[in-house]
């Protein structure tokens, strides 16, 4: 059941609905990360096919440059991934798979005469928010930069826009309209009600690990088979030079002339202004407007006489002449002006309707002089040439970075402090100095630092755009790889001792757990090991609360939802840290049929699910329809070359 609910995630509707599969590239770009897509365009036909699909192919360089992608993606979320278990968690094959799908779609597109317009192509790269300003216009020219910095050539990234349309018109349309009747929901709506109790037995390998010391050469061989899980990750140094908008502030300060001439051209803002605020009746109809004036000159208030019309006062608060103007027209806003405060204006037509006014305050602004303005325009025309004079700068800087300066000429050349960093893996960690934290600035220039391949050339990043950018370079890159054992050896000394430990924990729990199934009380059985283990917990609990708030339930417990009645089971613990006896003693049954939230609630998931399997079925037939090959062993030449590219060695 658990997992039946997570199958929605793993299906190709589900896949192509959200544009979560990795053959598009479009996905990133919408998800406003255009940094990660680096060096996925131009990936030609090398590498052999493998995959066909009537004219579409799929080469072994693209898999394992999309997989490369997909296992950083993974590692940006946890630092300590290696590529290794990326691999043994079936990683490549997944995105093998989701890439396959991609190219039967557009294969199948085409055999059915189906086309993208160009159209319809742009306005999917107009929506794209990494290639908007920050008007949140489509901006060209951001556009062209992009796409030069990451080296995409537009024509792939147009056809990979296209493929993504193309299959969200062919299969988002399959899993649509799914109806389900509720005689097939209510037995799965009332699983979730089903309450479950049991007991769990940790047996931890610390208890059953040796207590005499390991061999060098026991340590070194166990070393050299686990060297994945002791990697550690790409390191690298930085150097970065911070310009700050600071060092143009004498620069920036306006000169006399520059004030007064900003006062001369902005003179209209600093006159003397009268404010006026009223309380505004609108009447559809002349006649009626009369009344309502005619009542308020006669001594009520604007609300009483609206009240009595059915109708509302509105109050106007500080309204300029203009203003008014605008608002109404020339003729309503000469009147109200001229009116004394209290006085009723009106009624005067407008394309609103009749307007009857009343002054309620009059506010006079003194003109303000120069000497009095002059700290403000001063603080205007600093900010204004501060930003002229850094965009200027930066420019120049990007100039000669393009013209193939080097990091450390543009730096000399315009009197830049070079900073670098400690070497430091992509969360800004320092391996030999674990409190170590990286400086604001730092955590900034991570990302693109690790982004950028080590024959980049330097690249300008904003930490705080319009006021501080830093100029980046990747000093050294150090690949993933194992620490030398000397350092290390003392953690592989202990984690050999407790490998064994946890081997023979494995060998008890498989025998208390034989005991129990024979009717042996579970406490019995742990004593007869002669060894002292924890006592077990009892656990228990209804299936909706484990599912409450999208969290998923620990593996035990999920254990423990999936057993038979009278049943025991063993469930190794993460890391080779002992093995869980997990006992099933009672199931208390549920009928969910009077709930009836909760069926249309599972209903809704079930119909998501369902409409999961038409899509998938319908991809399957066009692959079927097609007759798609796919090669098994591209799968294996991929999973070798990430292992190579990532320093891994056979």
């Amino acid at each position: 059941m658990l997992s039946f609910f997570r199958r929605i995630l793993r299906s190709k509707f589900g896949v192509f609905i959200s544009l979560a599969f990795l053959a598009i590239i479009a996905f990133a770009f919408a998800a406003g990360d255009i940094t990660n897509l680096g060096g996925m365009s131009g990936i030609g036909g090398s590498g052999g096919v493998a995959a066909k699909a009537g004219g579409e192919t799929l080469t072994v360089t693209e898999l394992q440059s999309r997989a490369q992608r997909a296992f950083e993606q993974q590692r940006s979320q946890n630092p300590t991934l290696q590529i290794g278990e990326f691999i043994a968690q079936g990683g490549v094959e997944q995105v093998f798979d989701q890439m396959v799908a991609g190219v039967t779609v557009s294969a199948y597109a085409d055999d059915q005469g189906m086309a993208v317009s160009k159209r319809m192509v742009d306005a999917e790269i107009a929506s794209i928010p990494a290639f908007q300003d920050a008007s949140g216009k489509f901006s060209e020219t951001l556009f062209r930069q992009l796409l030069a910095r990451e080296g995409i050539q537009e024509p792939a990234l147009r056809a990979d826009i296209a493929r993504d349309l193309i299959g969200k018109q062919l299969i988002g349309p399959a899993g649509l309209g799914v109806q389900l009747g509720r005689d097939m929901v209510l037995p799965y709506a009332s699983l979730l009600l089903e309450a479950r109790s049991g007991r769990i037995a940790a047996i931890p390998a610390g208890a059953f690990a040796p207590k005499t010391p390991p061999t060098d050469a026991q340590v070194q061989a166990y070393y050299t088979k686990n060297a994945d899980r002791y990697s550690i990750p790409e390191q690298r140094r930085l150097r970065y030079a911070v310009i700050d908008s600071s060092r143009f502030v004498g620069a920036a300060t306006p000169t006399d002339a520059e004030i007064a001439a900003y006062y001369a051209q902005n003179k209209a803002s600093y006159a003397a202004r009268e404010t006026r605020s009223f309380d505004r009746l609108v009447m559809p109809t002349e006649a009626a407007a009369k009344a309502i004036a005619a009542e308020v000159k006669g001594g009520k208030s604007m609300a009483q006489a609206a009240q009595a019309a059915g109708l509302a006062v509105a109050t106007l608060k500080d309204q300029s002449r203009d203003a008014m103007a605008r608002d109404g027209n020339a003729a309503l806003a000469q009147a109200a002006f001229a009116a004394p405060t209290d006085a009723v204006v009106g009624p005067v037509r407008t394309p609103l309707g009749w307007q009857v006014l009343r002054v309620t305050a009059i506010n006079g602004v003194p003109e303000r002089t120069l000497a009095q303005v002059r700290p403000e325009i001063i603080a205007t025309l600093r900010t204004r040439k501060t930003e002229q004079l850094l965009g200027d700068f930066t420019g120049k800087i990007e100039d000669q970075v393009g013209d193939g300066a080097t990091f450390d000429d543009v730096a000399k050349d315009n009197g830049l402090a070079v900073e670098t960093s400690r070497l430091v893996i992509s969360t800004g960690q320092d391996v030999q100095d674990t409190i170590f934290q990286p400086g604001p600035d730092l955590k900034i220039l991570l990302k693109p630092g690790f982004d950028m391949s080590a024959d980049d050339d330097a690249q300008l990043v904003p930490l705080v755009p319009g006021q501080r950018y830093a100029l980046l370079d990747v000093a050294d890159i150090v690949a993933p790889a194992p620490p030398p054992l000397a350092k290390v050896r003392a953690i592989i000394a202990e984690q050999y001792l407790l490998s064994l430990g946890a081997a023979k924990a494995k060998q008890v729990a498989d025998q208390i757990r034989v005991q129990v199934a024979k009717g042996t009380p579970l406490d019995a059985a742990l004593k007869s090991t002669g060894v002292t283990l924890p006592a077990p917990q009892t656990v228990a609990g209804r299936r909706a609360d484990l599912l409450r708030g999208q969290q998923r339930p620990s593996p035990e417990i999920a254990l423990l939802f999936a057993m038979t009645p009278k049943s025991v089971k063993t469930l190794d613990l993460p890391g080779g840290q002992g093995t869980l006896v997990v006992v099933l003693d009672q199931i208390q049954r549920a009928d969910a049929a009077s709930q009836p939230a909760l069926v249309e609630r599972v209903r809704g998931q079930f119909v998501q699910v369902v409409g999961g399997e038409y899509a998938d079925q319908f991809e399957r037939a066009m692959e079927k329809r097609l007759r798609v090959k796919r090669d098994a062993a591209a799968i294996e030449k991929a999973k070798q070359a990430l292992r190579t590219a990532n320093g891994v060695t056979p």
